[in-house]
């Protein structure tokens, strides 16, 4: 079997004639930057999203950096989010001296834990960045309600969440990345909705906030030559939109495919001994970016040693947590998150599995640990 963890090829191909043409369309104005194509994309992602402003950029990272940039966080301002996440998310502070605040998250659900944001915050705390890690959104209800006493901006990070709906305690609902001040997300190729290189947007629902976010990514410019603002060069470029303007359409069914594998995933493990499924935030959906195991008696690295002989690719994210990181070394304790990091284990997830790909996935998992056990 040719298992991939992401199959973008055979994703492709189902789209390919969309895809080619809208391609194509570019190729034959050679409007490649800033090509009516990236409003056309931007606009229809607001509509999916309900949020009245999506501006592009060139990758997820960047679109950290410019939502700080845009929010005015200062060098030696704190900013908290999780230690169990992509160094991304604490990379972009550093680059702008802002010192990250790191807290540990639940170990069912691998979110940011609530509780423990509370009781991060200092006076010098300016915004905390949730993680809408694997594909479902943290307690955003508590969240904004931490901040709104504490006078914090929030900053999603919805990199791997994109569509995902948050569902309040009123039963009002919103998309992930349209709750706080301001989302984040990342088109990387392998991410719900990826285009064929690198691309990321910011989205928020205030006008003032947008106005900002888009002069900071244009070097500071709001008109041409007139820098009102230390800006970046960040912007998504106009083929990469047409791709996503595309794939948007089919956005609904790719979540619906992955939700399906989870389900499978979930049935075939979730009463084994050795093995704890990825549990649901409840007032989330959830798109399984990544489909996450947590290992319980059982050692990692033969499991995946086992698989890989089988054919069978997996990762590990996250194997370091951010504290530990030379770069981001931070003092602190986050039992949780060191756990998490030993013991967990994605497998493939992506919207074109074959039942037949899938089952024998689970048998392998299963084997392989029969077999690891069997040899102790």
């Amino acid at each position: 079997m040719n298992l991939k963890m992401v199959d973008l090829e055979s994703q492709y191909n189902k789209t390919k004639k969309e895809i080619d043409q809208a391609i194509q369309n570019v190729l034959d104005t050679t409007a490649f930057i800033k090509g009516p194509q990236v409003k056309k994309f931007e606009s229809e992602l607001q509509s999916y999203l309900c949020c009245k402003h999506v501006i592009g950029c060139a990758n997820g990272t960047d679109a950290l950096q410019i939502a700080m940039m845009a929010l005015d966080l200062q060098p030696n301002d704190e900013v908290i989010t999780a230690n169990f996440t992509y160094v991304a998310t604490a990379e972009v502070m550093a680059l702008l001296h802002i010192k990250p605040v790191l807290v540990d998250v639940y170990a069912d659900t691998m979110l940011i834990n609530v509780e423990q944001i509370e009781r991060a915050i200092t006076p010098r705390t300016k915004a905390i960045v949730p993680v809408h890690l694997f594909g479902q959104c943290a307690n955003m209800e508590a969240i904004m309600t931490i901040a709104k006493r504490h006078k914090l901006y929030v900053i999603e990070d919805t990199a791997q969440a994109i569509g995902a709906v948050y569902t309040f305690a009123n039963g009002n609902k919103q998309r992930a990345g349209t709750i706080g001040d301001i989302g984040t997300t990342s088109f990387f190729p392998s991410k719900n909705l990826g285009c064929f290189g690198d691309g990321g947007a910011m989205m928020t629902n205030n006008d003032l906030l947008a106005q900002q976010i888009r002069m900071v990514a244009n070097h500071g410019q709001a008109i041409q030559y007139q820098h009102d603002v230390v800006g970046v060069n960040s912007r998504l470029d106009t083929l990469q939109a047409a791709i996503l303007a595309v794939k948007l359409n089919h956005l609904d069914s790719y979540e619906q495919a992955r939700n399906q594998l989870a389900t499978t995933y979930d049935k075939a493990f979730e009463n084994h001994k050795n093995l704890i499924i990825p549990a649901r935030e409840p007032q989330s959906t959830h798109v399984f970016h990544q489909y996450t195991l947590t290992l319980k008696g059982i050692e990692r690295d033969p499991l995946r040693e086992f698989l890989k002989q089988k054919g069978i690719p997996t990762m590990v994210y996250y194997p370091i947590p951010l504290n530990v990181q030379k770069a981001y070394k931070t003092e602190g304790n986050f039992p949780t998150t060191e756990h998490l990091c030993k013991n967990v284990l994605s497998l493939p997830m992506h919207t074109e599995m074959t039942p037949e790909q899938t089952n024998f996935i689970i048998e392998q998992v299963l084997e392989g640990i029969k077999h690891q056990l069997d040899s102790k």
